[in-house]
């Protein structure tokens, strides 16, 4: 069994609903219709200091998947970079080396740590780099990232995994569960949505604790990356100072977008 599917899972496995899963494309063109809707809103989205941010798509995605998440960063002045590397097809040595060496080109060209946006299997990649080279990483933001995955059924997207797998990484090579884990050491947001239609929402989401909490959005899976409350969100969360850390809290005009969800959303400030 891979290490990704660990036998002791610490509560019952279940697929994300059939409705989700089947209205994920349709869902996903009207994120992108809202995101279009809420322009002169997030027109207003709160500005930071123009670090370094890498991003990193899906499984089966490449970077034209995350386009209007980079365009619209660089509306804000941050110097983004996808990670050209071609389609996620999962945990390759190619792909783990890669990955690697262009966190570390990155931080080396612009003298500081870089913020690192994963969207599903890419925010798996983004906490891994971030608990490998936490002095490279100034802070982790995933969407709708499964790391807490302990059973194939709690994922759609399992048998296209289990059929890439012979091209990925020997299992020993691959880190141990998330859930056997502390949690990161740098500041970690987990966007998850109820109606992910791919993944579980409660694969998404981690413990609170400090530097680290779980915001909940009105989204598709396949929305994540233009969606009017993550766009904003993200511009929020990488907008704060190096080294101050406070919980998100939601803008009223898209106040409606976000679960008020207090079980899982931590909101202690460092």
């Amino acid at each position: 069994m891979s290490p990704l599917y660990p036998a002791d899972r610490p509560e019952r496995a279940e697929a994300p609903p059939l409705w989700c899963y089947l209205t994920e494309p349709t869902r996903a063109v009207v994120d992108y219709g809202r995101m279009a809707g809420a322009r002169p809103v997030l027109d207003g989205a709160p500005r930071g200091d123009g670090h370094p941010v890498l991003v990193l798509p899906g499984l089966l995605a490449s970077d034209r998947s995350t386009a209007p998440l980079r365009r619209f960063l660089r509306g804000l002045d941050y110097h983004v970079r996808g990670w050209r590397l071609g389609l996620n097809i999962g945990p390759t040595r190619g792909i783990l080396t890669g990955m690697r060496q262009l966190l570390q080109e990155i931080a080396e060209r612009h003298g500081e740590p870089v913020s690192l946006i994963g969207w599903s299997l890419g925010g798996i990649y983004a906490r891994e780099l971030a608990r490998e080279r936490p002095e490279l990483v100034r802070g982790v933001i995933t969407l709708g990232s499964p790391y807490r995955l302990t059973q194939p059924r709690e994922t759609h997207a399992h048998r296209v995994f289990a059929l890439l797998s012979p091209l990925h990484a020997p299992d020993d090579e691959l880190p141990p569960p998330e859930h056997t884990r502390p949690g990161l050491s740098v500041p970690a947001t987990s966007v998850y949505s109820r109606s992910d239609g791919i993944v579980h929402w409660r694969t998404c989401v981690e413990d609170p604790g400090p530097r680290r909490e779980n915001v909940g959005v009105v989204s598709s899976h396949l929305g994540y990356g233009h969606n009017a409350a993550v766009l904003w969100l993200i511009a929020d969360r990488l907008a704060q100072d190096a080294g101050r850390w406070r919980p998100f809290v939601p803008p009223p005009a898209l106040s409606h977008l976000y679960l008020d969800d207090p079980p899982t959303r931590d909101a202690r400030p460092a």
